[in-house]
């Protein structure tokens, strides 16, 4: 880590953060409207337009610990680090086909939450209950994986002790608190010029300065080869199943997370989602460029044993100054969008379908609004203390978990969203068996990797433990289905209709 304090660095780090945070707080007069309904500070009035979507969920899947992991990840393990690039190549035509008709529904019927829609689609209060559960004990460690990649930067910029850290989520929690959802759309702006800027300067000055690409790539499967266990620049044949199920599984989950419902749910129409899908693509041209930055940092000799420190390192030893200072204010503001978004969507899932479902009389507008401000304001001190107090690497196995029981969304939310032949009871109880199954394989590797290795007839095959989890989660449904309509158990009614789920508009 660095040693002493990087000045210039610093003072353009303090202004760029100075400038989101006005940003934040004017957000609230942004298309003004009452901010005492949760469906304005929770999903902005849902009146988003193309390009703040797009920004938006922009905002919520390429975060800070995505700019520090993925290159990370090639920094310390080589090819396996690229399964997040087919991952997203899988997952736009995934949104293409199911975040239309969420929004949809969702809009016709006031749905906030996918819980809300999980509720009014199969009639079960205890399955609503068990996805926000699930929900926000996914979120939860994705906010302090925000902070921990924000301490990575600070840590780099050479500043001492954790006041930074708490002075920037204080700050977060303030314009949250009072703009809502507006604030991180205004921020994710900013945020994603930024990023665009420091990638592409990243990808055509460094390699210029490391001796062109030829001799990155040369320094890198030499420098990985020498790990302990050798690593390489191309994947190994045992390496084919686990990486490939495991972009399979990110991408069935990572649509399943409360901050994209909540992203998705905030713009203006389905045909601003279908635009976005086919837009997304650019964002992972960046992500492409931003993992060839973890063999950039090999190749200029960044030597740590914390791979998530190596971007901020090679940006601080390779750039002057004022630029590394613009370039770690990048992955910091990205570090508040997502914090701020997943904050947001997990209050909204407790204030809607915890505490306002099993108090015993109904909210009120305000009241619910309310409710989720303060739970928002819970959730980002509980990330930060956990970060504070804990160990980052629990953060990082809790994380792994997390997007395990995501996975155990989908036959309740997206199959859902195409056929009511599962019964509600029955999707209850194949969440349970996905849930106990996922995190049974991921406990057995003691949460330091999410691909359990099954030994079958001698060969071992690695999948990503969500996979057989929602194997797992299907099968019972199916059959317990099967078992309640063989018995006549009732159906409770279902909210939505067949017209409910296609467009509307012209």
């Amino acid at each position: 880590m660095a040693s002493h304090p990087h000045v210039v660095a610093i003072v353009v780090f303090c202004f760029c953060f100075l400038l989101v945070t006005v940003a934040g707080f004017l957000a609230a007069n942004w298309k003004r409207a009452d901010l005492n309904s949760l469906e304005e500070w929770g999903l902005a009035g849902r009146r988003f337009g193309t390009m703040i979507t797009w920004f938006l969920i922009g905002g919520d899947f390429y975060t800070a610990y995505t700019v520090i992991a993925v290159p990370a990840a090639l920094y310390g393990t080589g090819a396996p680090g690229f399964f997040a690039i087919p991952y997203c190549i899988l997952l736009y035509p995934y949104m293409m086909l199911v975040l239309p008709r969420l929004w949809h529904v969702c809009h016709r019927h006031g749905y906030i939450t996918l819980a809300d829609f999980a509720r009014g689609r199969h009639g079960s209060k205890a399955l609503s209950i068990a996805l926000a559960l699930t929900g926000i004990l996914a979120t939860m460690p994705y906010i302090a994986l925000q902070l921990v990649g924000m301490r990575e930067v600070i840590a780099a910029l050479g500043i001492n002790g954790e006041w930074p850290l708490v002075a920037a989520f204080v700050i977060l929690a303030a314009y949250t608190y009072s703009s809502g959802l507006r604030a991180p759309a205004v921020i994710a702006i900013v945020k994603d010029i930024m990023l665009y800027v420091m990638v592409l300067a990243a990808v055509a000055i460094l390699p210029a300065k490391l001796g062109g690409y030829s001799h990155i790539f040369a320094t890198a499967g030499s420098t990985l080869a020498a790990h302990n266990p050798p690593a390489a620049l191309i994947l190994k044949p045992q390496q084919y199943l686990s990486y490939s199920t495991l972009a399979f599984g990110s991408a069935i989950a990572i649509v399943l997370y409360p901050h994209t419902a909540t992203g998705v749910l905030s713009a203006g129409s389905g045909k601003v989602i279908r635009r976005n899908a086919a837009m997304m693509p650019a964002y992972n041209l960046l992500l492409a460029l931003i993992a060839l930055l973890g063999y950039m940092a090999i190749a200029a000799g960044i030597h740590t044993a914390d791979t998530s420190s190596a971007v901020p390192l090679l940006f601080v030893k390779m750039f002057p100054g004022w630029f590394a200072g613009f370039c770690l204010a990048a992955i910091g503001i990205g570090a508040l969008v997502p914090a701020a978004i997943m904050s947001i969507a997990a209050s909204n899932l407790f204030t809607r379908n915890l505490y306002g479902v099993l108090r015993r009389t109904p909210m009120t507008p305000a009241e619910e609004s309310r409710h989720a401000k303060l739970v928002s304001l819970f959730l980002k001190f509980g990330a930060l203390a956990f970060v504070l107090f804990v160990k980052a690497q629990y953060a990082i196995e809790l994380q792994l978990l997390g997007g395990i029981w995501i996975a155990q969304l989908f036959p309740a939310v997206v199959i859902g969203l195409f056929t009511r032949w599962f019964h509600g009871r029955a999707l209850l109880w194949g969440w349970a068996a996905g849930m106990a199954t996922g995190t049974g394989l991921a406990l057995a590797r003691e949460l330091k990797s999410s691909v359990y290795p099954f030994q079958i007839a001698g060969h071992t095959y690695a999948v990503y433990a969500a996979i057989p989890a929602l194997v797992a989660n299907i099968l019972v449904s199916a059959g317990a289905t099967l078992l309640l309509n063989a018995v006549g158990h009732e159906r409770r009614a279902d909210q939505t209709q067949a017209s409910d789920y296609r467009p509307q508009e012209a």
